[in-house]
């Protein structure tokens, strides 16, 4: 693939742009030749491209979307962002940035921030998570682990559940959270957010349970916190104490270098009574070369039969 390739894909994915947020260009794949470091995201009024390794072609690489932005013309601004350096860095490279800016899917609006964190806010590889969970949350208790900003919990009450636990130990994000549901017009008076070490904080945890549906979505490695390797099965097996006698659990793991089984294997041996119902399928915006080093949504529940009676 060459540049030129590039530009015509950027601009036939662009086709049906609209305000929801869509990937126009991933390369993390590494499904395209040459471009497994860079992403091109449409997020609202803005367009985003993420560079998550130095290359020497990254002058020429800009100087083409400055040039696909102004002919396109469907944003107000033009954000780079530099992965692969301290602090991860976002220039704004044309255009002038919204005041506001949402991710939208589905209906729904989720605050981001392109300038002062690695992360802005809101993971699209995850829309079927969040869909899946908007599909089952119906009169259910719903705890959300690793919550980050609450996309998932909004999805929840969206979908009607009963009420909704985020826990994450970053205050900021939770406070975040907390705004997404007012931002989509949701009362939080049945969800709580709990600002605590997940592994330290079983017995707050559990008070509010016991859970219908639970979400597991940590980082892969987060210094000092969580490591997916060691601390993900310290999560399972501590399930059978606040999931209900029908929960059922959405496990996700984003680490390339972990599959499936890995996952599989924690419940077979710390959580048996959990039977592995499937894997959720990925976006096809979102292509990998290798299927086990993308992101891996597995579902499982406490009882088989009730699951596919719904």
């Amino acid at each position: 693939m060459n540049l030129e390739d590039l530009n015509q894909l950027l601009i036939t994915n662009a086709t049906n742009c609209a305000k929801e947020y869509i990937r126009l260009f991933h390369g993390r794949g590494n499904t395209f030749d040459g471009y497994k470091f860079l992403t091109v995201d449409s997020v609202d009024k803005v367009l985003f491209v993420v560079f998550f390794d130095a290359n020497d072609e990254e002058k020429m690489i800009i100087d083409m979307l400055s040039d696909f932005y102004i002919a396109e013309a469907k944003w107000n601004a033009l954000v780079i962002q530099q992965r692969y350096r301290p602090s991860s860095p976002s220039t704004i490279i044309a255009g002038e940035l919204p005041k506001k800016t949402f991710a939208i899917e589905n209906g729904l609006k989720y605050h981001v921030n392109f300038q002062n964190a690695q992360n802005i806010g809101f993971f699209p590889d995850m829309k079927i998570g969040r869909e899946f969970v908007r599909n089952y949350a119906r009169n259910k208790n719903v705890l959300n682990l690793f919550s980050y900003t609450c996309s998932f919990s909004v999805s929840a009450i969206t979908g009607g559940a009963a009420s909704v636990v985020n826990v994450d130990m970053n205050k900021n994000v939770l406070s975040i959270g907390r705004e997404n549901h007012r931002l989509n017009g949701l009362e939080t008076k049945k969800v709580q957010f709990m600002p605590y070490n997940i592994l330290k904080s079983w017995s707050r945890i559990k008070k509010s349970g016991p859970y219908d549906l639970i979400i597991i979505d940590p980082p892969s490695f987060q210094k000092g916190s969580f490591a997916a390797t060691s601390d993900y099965e310290k999560i399972i097996r501590r399930l059978h104490e606040f999931a209900s006698d029908e929960c059922i659990v959405l496990s996700a793991l984003n680490a390339p270098e972990l599959e499936s089984e890995f996952i599989k294997n924690l419940f077979t041996e710390n959580a048996p009574e959990f039977r592995y119902v499937k894997r959720l399928k990925n976006r096809k915006s979102f292509p990998e070369i290798e299927k086990e080093r993308s992101l891996k949504n597995l579902i499982f529940t406490r009882n088989f039969a009730s699951f596919y009676s719904k």
